[in-house]
């Protein structure tokens, strides 16, 4: 098959912008290293493998991602059909399950007539357009092409952890029970309480416990939306509290019994099986997490399907080599996608894939751009990446209604307010869909 474009990457940005590319009438090749290389952070052959959490966070339109989300339904995203075919119990985040949720996305790849996979790792740019969707964890034979064709000053990097996954058949339930914060969902999470005297003991163990070496690494260099949890433990020691073991809004549905601290369990599959540990992101030796961890009265006993990791995530220097399609300014055939941009998280990497593919299909038709707006989630995100963050300073970052435009009417009540930019985006967007539809 000849080519009209190349995508490197078959991760949530990759499969995305191929999907949407062959949809549109392209011809993909698409590029995957897997199985054939792994990367420290991926196990599965599987396209768009979710490596840390398996929640794709907030659901509700008042919440930045939601509306994220929302835009990417409307566009007709295969990620997020997959997401809400495979979906999990979350309270109001969408959960789903992992490998259901990568086989289907790999499943459709693979039987769209308009891609060809070519296994193997890439060392260069593919010749003509391509979108290099290689993620955080860009394999060493494609790095120094990408730092040629930017600049080796123009690379960033944080350091990212993952939580470890655990048998449900392992928790002890006696000492644990199902309910969500607040009541929401229908007691999607394990709950798992501590008192005063168990979470001191827990904390004092947590924030001295040997880590496994990663090189490079210093607590400075953690990305703050996935920090570890002993680099929040040796923050202070009311900081778990506050973060992933806070006990506001759980009570003991049996006793009314509310508590000192509670870690959350979420269900990882669809039959229940297999929970990860909510905000337990770690770089403990193993042996340290099973000592430690264990602590946890409900998981004195627990087995670790997946222990917790810790790698190094490159991403770009946007606002200095990106345009609002995550072209490089200087190549402009050069598009990028996903975590190595610096948008950060599983929606907002579907979402860079998406407006690269939609952007680059328009090119390929002799269209207009369609420049997504700042008033939308999707747009939003681009022109930050691009340019919206202060010059010097550029760091990942989740969607987020800051880097929305603001409305011009002022609107009571933080709720209301973002309800209101939600209702402008949807709208934006159904302007930018009927256009496409009509063609120019």
């Amino acid at each position: 098959m000849t080519a009209d474009i190349s995508v490197v990457g078959a991760g949530l940005a990759g499969s995305e912008a191929a999907w949407q590319l062959a949809r549109r009438g392209m011809k993909v090749r698409l590029y995957e290293m897997k199985p054939e290389k792994m990367t420290p952070a991926h196990t599965s052959p599987l396209f768009s493998e979710l490596v840390c959490s398996n929640s794709l966070r907030g659901d509700d339109l008042s919440n930045a991602v939601g509306l994220l989300k929302e835009e990417l339904r409307r566009l007709g995203s295969l990620i997020m059909m997959s997401a809400e075919k495979h979906r999990v119990p979350a309270g109001g985040a969408l959960a789903v399950d992992r490998e259901a949720f990568a086989q289907t996305i790999t499943d459709a790849i693979r039987g769209e007539p308009n891609i060809e996979i070519v296994e193997g790792e890439v060392a260069d740019f593919p010749d003509g357009e391509c979108i290099i969707a290689t993620g955080p964890l860009t394999s060493d034979g494609l790095i120094p092409a990408i730092a040629k064709a930017c600049g080796e000053a123009d690379f960033l990097h944080f350091f990212d952890a993952a939580a470890p996954l655990i048998s449900f058949d392992s928790i002890d339930m006696t000492k644990a029970w199902f309910g969500s914060r607040y009541g929401k969902g229908t007691a999607d999470y394990i709950n798992c309480p501590m008192d005063a005297e168990q979470y001191d003991a827990f904390v004092t163990e947590l924030a001295t416990a040997k880590e496994a070496p990663v090189h490079g690494f210093e607590d400075a260099g953690v990305f703050e939306g996935c920090m570890p949890v002993e680099v929040m433990a040796r923050r202070g020691h009311d900081t778990l509290r506050y973060g992933p073991m806070k006990p506001v809004g759980l009570r003991n549905p049996d006793t009314g019994e509310s508590y000192h601290a509670v870690v959350q369990l979420r269900r990882d599959n669809d039959e229940g099986t297999v929970y990860n540990l909510v905000g337990f992101q770690t770089h403990l030796t193993f042996p340290e997490q099973r000592r430690v961890f264990g602590m946890i009265p409900a998981l004195a006993n627990a087995e670790y399907l997946r222990y917790g990791k810790m790698h190094r995530n490159t991403f770009l220097n946007g606002p200095k080599l990106l345009d609002r399609y995550y072209r490089l300014r200087s190549q402009p055939r050069i598009g990028f996608a996903g975590q190595i941009t610096g948008v950060e998280g599983y929606v907002e990497s579907c979402a860079s894939g998406m407006l690269a593919a939609l952007e680059a299909a328009r090119r390929f038709h002799g269209l207009p751009p369609l420049d997504f707006p700042r008033t939308t989630a999707i747009g939003a995100l681009a022109l930050y990446v691009s340019g919206g963050a202060a010059s010097g300073d550029f760091q990942p970052m989740n969607v987020n209604f800051g880097i929305i435009e603001h409305l011009d009417e002022r609107i009571r009540g933080k709720r209301d307010r973002y309800l209101k930019v939600s209702e402008r985006a949807l709208g934006e967007l159904e302007k930018i869909i009927e256009r496409e539809r009509a063609g120019v």
